[in-house]
């Protein structure tokens, strides 16, 4: 059973707390990790596989393929969920598809951000106390890890203990309070006296949040436990900002932490889109540089490794993980999905006599001049050719687009999330076939892996 005394905690952070991050974590030295917040709904139409190339246990999204949460043996006995939910039943169903993955279920109370709280979800849920407990204590009888949440506090530490007080009852292993009132920014000074109030007034431990601007070593996480009288403290943006801040011997340069999270991010298979966000906010004003500029436009994840000289990993690790059958976004295909889409049924998708070859578009790598579907135009107005027709089609949240040009037909078996890209993709067959591109520019604009 998880223990919440005496830890030093990565906290949830949207996009941030995915698997490469909070491995790094805990090999910095953090005891606990949170996941980002994850939405019950979202989780409800994903299926778990377990990814045997990657030795991962993944909940695959069956509308598109997404991985809605990826984990493995490593953290599994220090890695909590949190839930975005503003239903007992949804949260349930949830955490029992879970409860043998995860070391602990979360509860977001604290987010204040608009879409959570039109949802009913996050910091909404404090102002609906009946319904928040009625999660809570769902949760607590029906599973064997421990459940806990998180808050931001009220206005006074009268109110905010009252509240703490009704959500302890439901029999939560333990409570997160962001310092923090629902309308305070991180601009705004965090009330150490309110979390303090609170933790010598409850039997069960108070993880302290919200302190991340007077944090710049681990000593003063130390410091801010104490000014707090908490259990333990969680980290956000200092975490976020350099991860190293969870090791007891001192921070490190922040491109051997960009490096060492680079490594997980090609290891895990990790999301181009996702490392680039990760790496930003570890940059942050640094972006601005010459070479933060050149990061900015990348779009895949060798083209990010190559600024840290971790293409040529980066490359051989994709190309052992294809030529083991790995299941990612490369492999995305209808046939895959479940449930059967109501829309276009893939096999009404005429493919006969048409060019395939697997290609996927990569919009950083073109302006608006010459985007493949523009090569194409202005070589059949050279050509008098007449000009190509695309036909996509939609199966669910996939696209492909068959390209009709000169007398043939080209289309890429890569499935796009969006009907412009599959047309662009269909260009790119075309153009190759044209030898208007080659194989090597193919692979360099990582729209091949060999």
């Amino acid at each position: 059973m998880l223990s919440y005394e005496n830890k030093v905690i990565l906290a949830p952070m949207v996009r941030i707390g995915t698997l490469p991050m909070r491995l790094l974590a805990l090999r910095y030295g953090a005891d606990i990790v949170y996941t980002e917040e994850l939405i019950d709904w979202k989780f409800l139409r994903s299926k778990r596989r377990y990814n045997d190339i990657l030795n991962t246990t993944d909940f695959v999204d069956q509308t598109d393929g997404t991985i809605i949460f990826r984990t493995c043996s490593e953290e599994k006995n220090k890695v909590v969920l949190q839930l975005g939910t503003c239903s007992a039943e949804r949260a349930l169903k949830v955490a029992k598809l879970v409860e043998n993955d995860v070391a602990a279920i979360d509860i977001n109370m604290g987010c204040p951000k608009e879409f959570s709280i039109k949802g009913g979800m996050g910091v909404a849920l404090l102002q609906d106390l009946d319904k928040a407990c009625c999660i809570l204590k769902t949760l607590v009888d029906n599973l064997s890890i421990p459940v806990t949440c998180k808050i931001r506090i009220f206005e006074t530490p009268e109110k905010t203990y009252e509240v703490v007080n009704k959500l302890v009852s439901t029999g939560i292993k333990a409570i997160a309070i962001h310092g923090r009132t629902r309308d305070e920014r991180p601009q705004h000074a965090v009330h150490t006296d309110i979390i303090r109030y609170i933790a010598e007034r409850i039997s069960i431990p108070v993880i302290a949040n919200g302190g991340s601007k007077e944090i710049e070593k681990y000593n003063d996480i130390l410091k801010f436990k104490e000014i707090t009288g908490c259990k333990s403290v969680m980290l956000a943006r200092a975490a976020e900002w350099n991860c190293s801040i969870f090791r007891k011997d001192g921070m490190l340069p922040m491109d051997t932490v960009i490096t060492d999270y680079l490594k997980l991010a090609v290891d895990y298979d990790n999301s181009p889109s996702n490392t680039k966000y990760c790496i930003q906010n570890i940059l942050r004003e640094l972006q601005e540089t010459p070479r933060g500029r050149k990061f900015l436009e990348c779009q895949t994840l060798e083209q990010i490794c190559a600024i840290w000289d971790l293409d040529k990993y980066c490359q051989e690790k994709q190309s052992q993980y294809q030529k083991m059958g790995i299941q990612g976004r490369w492999q995305v295909h209808p046939d895959e999905l479940e449930p059967p889409s109501k829309k276009a049924k893939i096999g009404e998708i005429n493919l006969e006599d048409v060019i395939q070859m697997k290609v996927c578009f990569v919009r950083a790598n073109f302006n608006d001049l010459n985007l493949p579907k523009s090569q194409l135009h202005a070589w059949a107005g050279k050509n008098g050719v007449k000009l190509p027709h695309y036909q996509t089609h939609q199966v669910e949240k996939l696209f492909c687009s068959v390209l009709t040009f000169n007398g043939k037909k080209y289309t890429s078996t890569f499935w796009e999330k969006n009907k412009k890209f599959a047309e662009q993709g269909a260009a790119l067959v075309a153009l190759f076939h044209l030898k208007l591109i080659t194989e090597e520019d193919l692979v360099k604009l990582g729209s091949i892996i060999k």
